[in-house]
């Protein structure tokens, strides 16, 4: 009889670790969802910003175009080419604030500096949205790689989550 009273406890024991598994499973893959909309979100702001910068006439006409035409290709570009076109945006943002010479000189007209200091803090947000989406999908797939996760398909028919992989790097000459 004692042996029937063990069983059912190891059972039980068990039985609340997958739940408390699946729960947290759960909850992880909220997360995800979540860091993915604000990085979305954060990415929007930066081109947005950057088409700002772009139609303000702080920048010559060449550089203009190139910055607004990598702005709205990010915004518009297909969820299968969004790292690329994001990337590009990063890469034309660094190209033209690279120097922080240059950007003391657009910084000296009026109004600049705000712009500027809005687009630094824009291009500095959507480092941080896209380290913080990495790392939740980094803790998913991890939880998700456990022997008894898979065995008891704890995550059901939920998709594997994707890590976000583009350049994010701060332009060096904006203000942060």
């Amino acid at each position: 009889m004692t042996w029937v009273f063990i069983v059912v406890a190891v059972v039980a024991i068990i039985g609340v670790y997958l739940s408390w598994t699946a729960g947290r499973l759960d909850r992880l893959h909220a997360r995800v969802d979540g860091s993915r909309a604000s990085l979305e979100a954060q990415l929007f702001r930066r081109s947005g910003v950057a088409i700002e910068v772009a139609t303000s006439g702080l920048l010559d006409p060449a550089t203009a175009i190139l910055v607004a035409d990598a702005a709205n290709r990010a915004r518009s570009a297909p969820d299968d080419e969004r790292e690329v076109a994001e990337s590009d945006l990063s890469k034309a943002l660094a190209a033209v604030f690279a120097d922080p010479e240059v950007v003391a000189e657009i910084a000296a007209e009026p109004g600049a500096n705000q712009l500027l200091s809005e687009l630094g803090a824009a291009c500095r947000r959507v480092e941080m949205a896209r380290r913080f989406h990495n790392d939740t999908v980094a803790s998913t797939r991890v939880l998700r790689s456990k022997r008894l996760v898979r065995w008891f398909r704890l995550a059901g028919y939920a998709k594997l989550p994707d890590m976000v992989e583009l350049d994010d790097t701060q332009p060096a000459g904006l203000p942060l």
